[in-house]
């Protein structure tokens, strides 16, 4: 990635956020040495780690890896023979046992955490080296008396010696200090020898070995002859004490440097599963998600959509934005007041994408989609040369040109000011230059502007888009929001008047202001405002779609539900009647029982005949009901027929039969509808069949709109509203539909009052509701009829 544009959008203050998450050495060292990276499958695996450890600490909130010295060095010297020391030691066993106990944690802990689990797996479990120097230094730091048995007996018997030196020491010096020949009544040690303080006068009457002398020179130090040998005894023994534990401390270094390889790769194994903690803590404290990286490259694939994304320097403070480039437009022109974000609107696009490519969860919803990039260029901020003697338009320029040749179309360009510092008709020339070379090119970019040039020539130009950071007319202060397909203003008078600027001098400044600016930005307001017209009209026809599709898979869905009927009254009038059967037949056996008790061949002959006579008068009635449930013969409806949903009062007209004849596609009005041939029936002329109750169609022509399941009420007069619609729901009350829809769209309001303050007190409505999103929003009204 590009080094300028990482310093410019401060990366590595991110890292070093990232680092102050980070419990142990090895593990902040991986945060400051982490880069953005091209490779889909690394960034695909750094973020599922980060995934997986938000879930861990999801689970346990308090979850660590423990205490982890830096004993990287220790071990390589105890790899090399060396001896370590009793705190090196103790270090190692901390880690070693901190080391054992993450690895034990985590593959046991009941979640669905596969990479961490797989880190932990691959770590090699140390308890010999941890059990070994447990055993043999105590938690004090001093070596255990059971670390070996010589230790013990060198350690008992040197107990023994100092104390019987130091009983014949004591006598002594009691008799030579009551004859006044010590300094003191004091046993002190010089050398490791046990010597007596003796005035410097009366050195002569005490026979020894002078180990030292007073700094005043009035005391001598002198070991008695009489303890001497004693004493060599003692220090005879203190040197074997000490060569045993220097023997004890080399062969837990040999234990140590034995594993070398596997302690140094647990070291490492435990910073990658601290990374990964430390994201998710990073991801806690900044709220931030995990984004989709889209690695191929397709038509589609460089598209940058980023959700409610923020800052994550500004914390708190920071406006969320959404925005999507590289599908509709791959060139965005951002504009707006000063201080408005814009800036920091680049350095989020721009830091947000090296995050996720470096596997870093962002302060974003996690929709938001960031393709693969192969570079990020930014030039933001102003970093003139003195020594070059480069000006700020200079200086910028060649950013530009070195952005130029380095970029391609798989690269995200930034551009704070474009052309800016220099003449602004030739700045606005060549920013349209620019932005032109970028999209023949395919290279997503996005620049902020002040140059009303460059949004009109945005607003004109396929595959270039404004956005703008919006302005409080009232407060005369920036929202830091942005909307996409409006360029914006940039306030400069307004801004200057609320910092402070006398008012006779903005005043002037209105007066002066040029016309052919002023009117520019006046046409593009116009034009904004009809593309956001035709926008609204545009969501208004999908809603109405949307409307047209639901009210279609609910008539799909009650024709289904009325087969599903017509079936389960067939199988339940079939059970009837076999139940019936069944009866019948045990009532004219036990007859026949009776019968033949009494022995009259006659009457069981004709109790039999009996039998058989009602089983076939039950088998023709059950025909008879199968036969009158079945439907007109389906070969009798051909394309064009008018036609009625059986049992409903659904009306159509044929469109087309399918290929096998076992359905048929039936347009109802604005909505189509597929029934099978078997639950409907060509509709004769209205002469030729009376009907106790004329039939209700579904069509949507407003000559018929009493006996349509919508009533459209907008274009009419308020006093017309209250009586058509009164009259409309008489109508659909005979018809028998449960549930109408009124549309009385949005506009004033005015409307949709009359309609509801009617359907309040109106003694046919059950309930009323505004529509749904797919039914058509607040421009309708559903209601459930009583």
């Amino acid at each position: 990635m590009d080094e300028k544009s990482l310093e410019v959008l401060e990366f590595p203050k991110i890292r070093e956020i990232l680092a102050g998450f980070a419990s142990f050495y090895l593990s902040r060292e991986l945060a400051r040495n982490t880069m953005p990276l091209t490779d889909a499958v690394a960034i695909d695996r750094s973020l599922r780690l980060s995934a997986e450890a938000r879930h861990l600490l999801s689970l346990a909130p308090d979850f660590s890896i423990g205490e982890i010295a830096d004993i990287r060095q220790a071990v390589s010297l105890a790899a090399r023979e060396k001896v370590l020391d009793i705190p090196t030691l103790n270090d190692v066993r901390s880690t070693v046992c901190a080391l054992n106990r993450l690895r034990k944690d985590l593959i046991g802990l009941n979640a669905e955490i596969p990479l961490l689990r797989e880190l932990a797996e691959r770590m090699v479990p140390l308890p010999r080296v941890e059990t070994e120097i447990g055993r043999c230094i105590e938690p004090s730091g001093e070596l255990s008396h059971s670390a070996s048995p010589r230790l013990a007996a060198l350690r008992e018997e040197l107990k023994s010696a100092r104390q019987h030196l130091m009983g014949r020491l004591e006598r002594l010096m009691k008799m030579l200090h009551a004859h006044g020949l010590l300094q003191e009544p004091l046993i002190t040690e010089r050398a490791g020898r046990y010597v007596l303080p003796v005035k410097t006068e009366f050195q002569s009457r005490v026979k020894g070995i002078i180990h030292d002398v007073s700094n005043t020179g009035a005391t001598v130090f002198i070991e008695p002859w009489s303890i001497v040998e004693t004493g060599n005894t003692l220090r005879q023994l203190a040197l074997e004490v000490e060569r045993e534990v220097q023997r004890i401390l080399a062969y837990l270094s040999a234990e140590v440097g034995a594993h070398e390889a596997e302690i140094q790769g647990n070291l490492s194994l435990a910073a990658e599963i601290d990374f990964a903690l430390a994201k998710a803590r990073f991801a806690r404290a900044f709220r931030a998600t995990e984004p989709q990286i889209i690695p191929a490259p397709t038509d589609d694939s460089m598209a940058l959509k980023l959700v409610q994304a923020r800052h994550p320097l500004l914390k708190g403070n920071a406006v969320p934005f959404s925005i999507e480039i590289g599908r509709d437009f791959s060139a965005l022109v951002i504009t707006g007041p000063n201080t408005g974000g814009k800036t920091v609107t680049l350095k989020t696009m721009g830091l947000l994408v090296l995050m996720a490519q470096a596997g870093l969860p962002i302060p974003a919803s996690e929709e938001s989609i960031i393709p693969l990039f192969d570079n990020v260029f930014a030039d933001i901020g102003d970093e003139q040369s003195i020594e070059q003697t480069l000006s700020t338009f200079s200086w910028h320029m060649g950013n530009i040109v070195r952005i130029i040749r380095q970029s391609t179309p798989r690269s995200l360009v930034l551009l704070d000011e474009i052309a800016a510092s220099t003449d602004p008709a030739e700045g606005a020339a060549l920013a349209q230059a620019i932005l032109l070379h970028f999209l023949a090119s395919r290279t997503l970019v996005a620049v902020t502007t002040h140059y009303s040039q460059i949004k009109a020539f945005a607003y004109a130009t396929p595959g270039i888009e404004n956005a703008s950071l919006m302005f409080d007319p009232v407060t005369l202060r920036p929202t830091y929001q942005m909307v996409i397909g409006v360029p914006g203003g940039s306030n400069a008078l307004e801004i200057a008047a609320q910092l402070g600027l006398p008012e006779p001098i903005i005043a002037s400044a209105r007066k002066m202001r040029s016309g052919g600016s002023g009117e520019m930005e006046e046409l593009l307001k116009a034009l904004t405002r009809e593309k956001e017209s035709a926008r609204q009209l545009h969501a208004e026809a999908e809603r109405e779609r949307e409307s047209a599709a639901a009210l279609r898979a609910q008539l799909e869905a009650e024709l289904r539900a009325l087969a599903e009927s017509k079936e389960r009254m067939l199988e339940e009038a079939r059970e009837a009647v076999t139940r019936e059967m069944a009866a019948l037949h045990r009532e004219i056996q036990t007859a026949a029982a009776a019968l033949r008790k009494e022995r009259s061949r006659e009457t069981i002959q004709a109790a039999k005949a009996a039998l058989k006579a009602v089983r076939e008068h039950l088998a023709e009635e059950a025909s008879r009901a199968e036969g009158a449930a079945e439907t007109k013969p389906a070969s009798a409806i051909v394309v064009g027929d008018p036609v009625r949903v059986i049992d409903t009062h659904l009306r159509g007209t044929v469109i087309s039969i399918s290929a096998k004849g076992g359905y048929a596609e039936i347009q109802a009005g604005r909505s189509k509808i597929r029934a099978a041939l078997e639950d409907i029936e060509k509709e004769e002329p209205s002469g030729e069949r009376p009907s106790p109750r004329q039939p209700v169609s579904i069509e949507k022509d407003p000559g018929h709109r009493r006996r349509s399941i919508e009533l459209d009420l907008r274009g009419r007069r308020a006093d017309e509203i209250e009586a058509e619609l009164d009259a409309y729901l008489n109508d659909v009350s005979i018809a028998g539909f449960p549930r109408v829809r009124i549309i009385h769209g949005y506009g004033t309001g005015t409307v949709r009052q009359i309609v509801r303050s009617t359907l309040s007190s109106h003694p046919l409505v059950k309930s009323f509701r505004p529509g749904e999103a797919g039914e058509g929003g607040d421009g309708v009204t559903i209601v459930e009829m009583g």
